[in-house]
């Protein structure tokens, strides 16, 4: 899929890139959309796996980038992408670097975070930052009206694109080295924190009599509270991933995914659980809300006597229609069609309706980058 970017390169930059987090992970998607469209891809952080590594971009550091270092890792891009490093100040003035290094050339600000979606950084006003060289990228339509509605900043939504390579045939190798048999396993495909609401999952596990599996580390303070939790659950649990154990076995292994999140910015395993073909149960976020109103075909975290009850008889049409949208609606496909779109300054559509629709945000009748007609 060449277009008119084919050659050109880009920079995907952030505090911290290539490790298992969601903003790595979906920055992974947009460097193979965007290589798809031909262009050269490198990453740019100051912590986890990067391309380039820019020490003083990390969330711990202690001063700023300098614009030399900048410079050295960004001057020759033709488009630089901003990771949520200008989106949630969580390392202020690394932050503000990269948006005084970016000002007057191209560049996409992606925001998965804005400041007020998290207690501790409502008090910034000043966030994101704006010039007129640059366009937004939110990763949802109530993100997006709120940047206009906030900061009177004008953005695009860009979901997420993704690529999955379904390994079923790892099941059982993998269950065998989580030793759960022949019984239920459930998976919580998540990080440890407050709003991850691991003690609704536990909740759920316990409700089916099934293993309880969250693979995430504990973060934000958490760890403690997590301890006492799982210290006192009523099913096995098992911790993190296995040595070489990836995120696809672990669906392969699972029977069941809970994600019952009281906030998310996208939520990852509503359409990664779709595409590796497995039932989940969902909380109520108002991101999944929306994102529902593609077609999928979730159960609620807060009735697991549902999904117990798909899982006692499982009814494969569950699993292929909510395979077809998200092949259709999140594959790679779609997000470098919505991307080619974005970089060539045309609008991208906003539209989270099933097809056929007449949904605002289409151009004229003509098929949209969402796969709409």
């Amino acid at each position: 899929m060449m277009s008119e970017f084919s050659g050109k390169r880009a920079a995907i930059v952030s505090y911290r890139l290539g490790t298992a987090d969601g903003v790595s992970v979906t920055a992974a998607q947009w460097a193979t959309a965007l290589h798809r469209l031909g262009m050269q891809v490198r990453t740019v952080a100051g912590d986890g796996n990067p391309d380039v590594r820019v020490p003083d971009l990390a969330l711990d550091a202690r001063r700023p980038p300098t614009r030399r270092a900048l410079a050295g890792a960004l001057d020759d891009a033709d488009v630089v992408i901003a990771d949520n490093v200008c989106s949630l100040p969580m390392n202020q003035a690394a932050g503000d670097a990269v948006a005084d290094y970016l000002r007057g050339r191209p560049a996409v600000l992606r925001h998965h975070d804005l400041p007020w979606e998290r207690e501790r950084y409502a008090a910034v006003t000043t966030w994101p930052p704006d010039d007129a060289a640059w366009r937004h990228v939110t990763v949802n339509e109530l993100a997006r009206r709120a940047l206009a509605a906030r900061r009177g900043i004008a953005a695009a939504t860009v979901y997420h694109g993704f690529s999955e390579q379904p390994r079923p045939q790892e099941r059982h190798a993998v269950r065998s080295r989580l030793e759960v048999g022949d019984g239920l396993l459930v998976l919580q495909p998540t990080r440890a924190i407050p709003r991850k609401n691991v003690d609704v999952g536990l909740e759920i596990a316990e409700a089916l009599g099934a293993t309880f599996w969250l693979t995430g580390p504990a973060e934000d303070g958490y760890a403690d509270a997590l301890a006492r939790l799982l210290a006192g659950a009523r099913v096995p649990v098992r911790r993190r991933l296995p040595a070489g154990v990836d995120m696809a076995a672990a669906y392969a292994a699972c029977d069941a995914v809970v994600l019952p999140s009281s906030w998310e910015g996208f939520g990852l395993p509503l359409v990664e659980a779709a595409l590796h073909r497995k039932p989940i149960a969902v909380g109520g976020f108002p991101v999944a809300r929306e994102l529902a109103a593609f077609g999928f075909r979730w159960f609620p975290a807060d009735d697991p006597a549902r999904l117990g009850a798909w899982l006692a008889d499982p009814d494969p049409d569950l699993l292929d229609h909510n395979q077809r949208i998200a092949e259709s609606r999140f594959g790679i496909d779609a997000l470098a069609r919505r991307l080619e779109r974005l970089l060539s300054g045309a609008p991208v559509c906003h539209h989270a309706g099933t097809a056929g629709d007449d949904a605002a945000g289409h151009d004229g009748g003509q098929r949209c980058d969402c796969g709409t007609a």
